[in-house]
């Protein structure tokens, strides 16, 4: 598979300077991390669940989360456990790529038994999500991941959500991050990527963000992205990528706020775009976006379709990000030691040991997500994307 593979050949080649890399279920955890991008979340219950699956890889999805813990009742967990074997048995039957399956489970024990009754099917299945993660509830998820590992001879990863109480409240924030830290260095090989529970800490306080705020506008919300960011997303290598808050809204609500595009970057034809983002809340999710990466987030969680091609558009590197990134990483393997390098675009300085850090995500990110034309910015990548795309 490969991100904006649904689009044709020549769109492609008019868009990107460097196409993005094929991946698959076997390519290295680092590129898979980068890779995510928007994972986009199915109740399991749904009887057409297989076909959904299908369709969303038709139109660019690349992971896909199958969840049998919040999106469903609690008496519907038996029910959904077998419609997700017989959906799974569907889909071994597919043609095509598929994106990389996760199941996101509520039990350990639930990951093993799923991961026997599979059979076959199994070959399908990247891995499981695991809710609610501290020290105490994730090592038995974690352990029961390496079970079914070792039980069946198939690489399975994990990716633990940071939603718990513990983690928000102020007075047990440090050990709970503490705690996470250690459990998820002793399985680092399986733990492909930390997803942030954002909605579950909005409900601790009774909160909700408007279709007009980011999750950085409640301020206890991005007070814990910072420090997860901080004791999680190292780039020393001690951390994990770290995936983006949840985007809840898709349809047009009433604005208190103007809208957030400017319209500059959509005269012209791309003014229809800027006029459909808008109409369906889609700036502020766009908005969201930026600050993830600012924030030191890489992908995104989606409940709805709509959300996947601003993702996957805002996560292309720009031909300048990547000259920069060329530039530093260059001078690192040419033993320079460092110093300052003014940008090849003359906006910037570029210094190469603060940067090189930086850099090598970039480069990370543009294998998978390619990098942009010198000419061609968001607009041109957005609108290419959601052509066909449910909104």
């Amino acid at each position: 598979m490969r991100h904006f593979g649904h689009l044709a050949p020549e769109v492609r080649n008019r868009l990107f300077h460097k196409e993005p890399a094929e991946f698959d279920a076997g390519s290295p955890a680092p590129l898979l991390a980068a890779a995510l991008g928007a994972t986009l979340y199915s109740p399991a219950t749904r009887p057409a669940l297989a076909r959904d699956v299908v369709k969303q890889a038709g139109h660019g999805v690349v992971s896909m989360v199958l969840c049998l813990e919040d999106s469903i009742g609690d008496a519907d967990v038996p029910a959904a456990e077998e419609n997700l074997v017989r959906q799974f048995a569907e889909l071994a039957r597919a043609d095509g790529p598929l994106p990389l399956l996760f199941v996101r489970v509520r039990e350990p024990g639930q990951i093993t038994a799923l991961a026997r009754r599979l059979g076959p099917a199994r070959r399908l299945l990247s891995g499981f999500v695991l809710p609610k993660f501290t020290e105490d509830r994730g090592l038995p998820f974690l352990e029961a991941v390496a079970e079914a590992e070792e039980a069946h001879g198939q690489r399975l990863f994990a990716m633990p959500v940071l939603e718990s109480p513990e983690l928000l409240h102020l007075e047990t924030r440090a050990g709970t991050l503490a705690g996470i830290a250690r459990a998820t260095a002793k399985h680092r090989e399986r733990v492909l990527a930390l997803r942030l529970g954002v909605t579950d800490f909005c409900s601790a306080y009774g909160l909700r963000r408007a279709p007009d705020m980011t999750a950085y506008d409640v301020q206890i919300v991005a007070s814990v992205i910072a420090d997860v960011v901080n004791v999680l997303g190292r780039a020393d290598g001690s951390g994990f990528t770290v995936t983006g808050p949840v985007w809840e809204y898709f349809r047009q609500h009433q604005r208190m706020f103007k809208p957030q595009l400017r319209r500059s970057p959509f005269a012209g034809p791309a003014e229809a775009l800027r006029s459909v983002l808008i109409e369906h809340d889609m700036d502020g999710l766009l908005r969201e976006i930026e600050l993830d990466r600012a924030n030191g987030l890489l992908g995104k969680t989606c409940i709805h379709p709509s959300h996947v091609a601003p993702v996957h558009a805002l996560s292309v590197v720009s031909h300048e990000e990547f000259s920069d990134a060329r530039d530093i990483l260059r001078s690192v393997a040419d033993g320079g030691g460092g110093g300052v390098l003014r940008s090849s675009y003359t906006n910037k300085m570029n210094e190469v040991k603060p940067h090189r850090a930086w850099a090598e995500r970039t480069l990370l990110r543009a294998e998978v997500f390619g990098v942009a034309g010198e000419d061609v910015g968001f607009v041109e990548l957005l609108g290419a994307s959601v052509r066909g795309a449910v909104l």
